[in-house]
């Protein structure tokens, strides 16, 4: 987590801007997530507050965001007390990651009245308070930590707000030569780790680039290497950049040339380059809670699936006996007059055997001749019978298996929306119970909204993220001559080229989209069938998003996630 210290006095000094601007609105889309609506300077902007556990942040955002039909309890006390009231300060308490935002308005009675929101950013134990501050009691907060989570500091309404503890650091910004100096331990090794532990606001990663500017040389060159930075960081002169390597992305205000063989794009300001890190990863870590359950569901029915087909199979094996069940009926009929009640077998000569051997048949010795007889009709015409119905349940879990393969990879590519809308079909389906909802229901005939790309020569792309849109998307929306692609054998999504012919080009872009959005995301030469759509076909009585097509023809691609971005992005531009 590379949300030190240093970032959150370059986000601050950033947020300045906001000081004399009124809240006009608030929302809060997630439990941990709350948007506040900023008019200042003749615009309104949108600050982001979150205290998501795994991508904690605080800057400005440009993100759309799904609110719930009943706003949550905390987002509608922050209406009651800060909605249309103006920002007096914004400021970073020393170099913590807590961030105080002081708001002047007014209580029910019209008077004036002054209200904080503490935004702490600090990992899994990330907050969001509303705090009085003339009384310094919690008004409420996003996360409540009660004494059994807690026994330093209880965050709930009605408890005075402690701060965090100090963790007993020296400041970064006051340090001199000597203290520097005289502070590290230069023969106990990790100096990156003894400089974290020893600094306020200093990370991991802002540590290991001091040293790699040192080139771990002498004191003196660490020193200034250390100095260098503070230099930049007192000075407010920032380089925000995302560096992605091969194994991970990282982010900062100074510049990471520590990180060897990683791509570096450079933003103008903290808030950019903030939302182009985290934008997409808090979104699907988000869906991944919201969906969590979902998944699991889907991962249990597919393997009662696979354990249905293999107790079928064993059905299938036994029932390969039936011929020798029907040849021991027949033998015991010719034999019967030899037979008593007691005998455990009879040995009879095969009459289907050409070399003339005998079969020893066992028999039970609690049964007459005439019910052993009967038992094994019995178990020749069940094992017959049992065949034909077992291919089919077969086929039929097979089915079951492929649709549910298909809904687990939508629900790794899926949105809120679209994760609610997989529920809604596994619900309609009969997989699972319907819940109660608040709220209006939605109407039937609402029309999905699909993913929309454009190609690189202008060619619009339209790509179902789940069954429902894939439904709509082939069956009534594409046309009959538009081009309908498609992973080979390989769940995925639904893809239509909205145009009658197209470029080489543009058939690549979109058999790419078909490919990421498919569980062959991660592979490579991804085989994607293309026909028209003309030639898909949804067979009477099939799952959703099932079809069968013909006149295909085959292309393979390996999925570009930059790719997929840069044909998002051609939509954004032309909307």
């Amino acid at each position: 987590m590379a949300f030190d210290g240093v970032v959150t006095r370059a986000l601050v000094h950033e947020l300045h801007r906001l000081i004399g601007g009124r809240i006009s609105k608030i929302h809060q889309p997630h439990h941990s997530d709350v948007i506040m609506q900023v008019r200042t300077q003749g615009e309104t902007v949108r600050l982001l507050l979150s205290a998501n556990p795994t991508y904690p942040r605080i800057h400005l955002t440009t993100e759309e965001f799904t609110n719930p039909l009943e706003a949550p309890m905390f987002c509608m006390l922050l209406r009651k007390h800060c909605e249309g009231g103006q920002i007096e300060a914004i400021r970073q308490i020393g170099m913590e990651r807590i961030i105080h935002i002081d708001v002047r308005t007014k209580d029910e009675l019209g008077d004036a009245a002054q209200r904080r929101i503490i935004m702490e950013v600090m990992g899994k134990h990330s907050n969001i308070v509303l705090v009085d501050p003339a009384s310094g009691v919690i008004l409420d907060s996003a996360m409540h930590v009660t004494a059994a989570v807690s026994q330093y500091r209880q965050v709930v309404p009605g408890r005075l707000y402690v701060s965090p503890p100090d963790q007993g650091k020296a400041d970064l910004l006051a340090v001199s030569e000597r203290e520097f100096i005289s502070s590290l331990d230069w023969n106990g090794g990790r100096l990156d780790k003894q400089i974290v532990d020893r600094y306020t606001g200093v990370s991991p990663l802002l540590a290991k680039e001091i040293l790699h500017r040192a080139r771990l040389s002498t004191r003196e060159a660490v020193w200034e290497a250390f100095l260098a930075v503070r230099d930049a960081i007192a000075s407010h002169r920032y380089q925000p950049s995302v560096v992605k390597t091969k194994d991970k992305e990282y982010f900062h205000v100074v510049e990471l040339t520590h990180l060897q063989g990683g791509t570096s794009v450079s933003y103008d300001t903290v808030q950019q380059c903030l939302q182009a890190f985290f934008e997409g990863k808090a979104l699907r870590d988000t869906v991944k809670q919201r969906a969590h359950d979902l998944i699991r569901f889907v991962t249990g029915e597919r393997n009662k699936n696979e354990k249905k087909i293999d107790k079928l199979l064993q059905t299938l094996e036994d029932a390969k006996d039936a011929e020798q069940f029907r040849l021991y009926g027949e033998l015991i009929t010719a034999n019967m007059h030899q037979l008593k009640r007691g005998d455990t077998e009879l040995v009879a000569v095969n009459w289907y055997d050409e070399a003339g051997g005998t079969v020893t048949i066992p028999l039970d010795p609690l049964k007459t001749p005439s019910e052993n007889l009967q038992s094994y009709y019995k178990r020749y015409n069940k094992a017959k019978n049992s065949i034909q119905v077992v291919q089919e349940q077969i086929e039929q879990a097979q089915a079951e298996i492929l649709y549910l393969d298909g809904v687990l990879v939508q629900l790794e590519h899926a949105s809120l929306q679209e994760a609610e809308e997989i529920r809604e079909e596994l619900v309609e389906q009969g997989y699972m119970r319907d819940r109660k909802k608040r709220g209006p229901r939605k109407k039937k005939d609402v029309r999905p909204e699909l993913d929309r790309y454009v190609s690189s020569d202008g060619t619009e792309i339209l790509v179902g993220k789940n069954n429902k849109q894939n439904d709509y998307l082939t069956n009534k929306l594409a046309s009959a001559h538009e081009i309908w692609l498609h992973t080979k054998d390989i769940p995925g999504s639904h893809v239509v080229i909205r145009a009658r012919s197209c470029s080489d080009q543009t058939l690549l872009e979109a058999a790419n989209l078909a490919a990421f959005f498919s569980r062959a995301q991660q592979g490579s030469q991804v085989p994607v069938d293309y026909t028209l759509v003309k030639h898909v076909k949804k067979p009477s009585g099939a799952k959703p998003g099932f079809c069968i097509y013909e006149q295909q023809r085959t292309l393979y691609v390996t999925p570009d996630e930059a790719l997929i971005r840069q044909l998002k992005m051609n939509a954004t531009a032309r909307a």
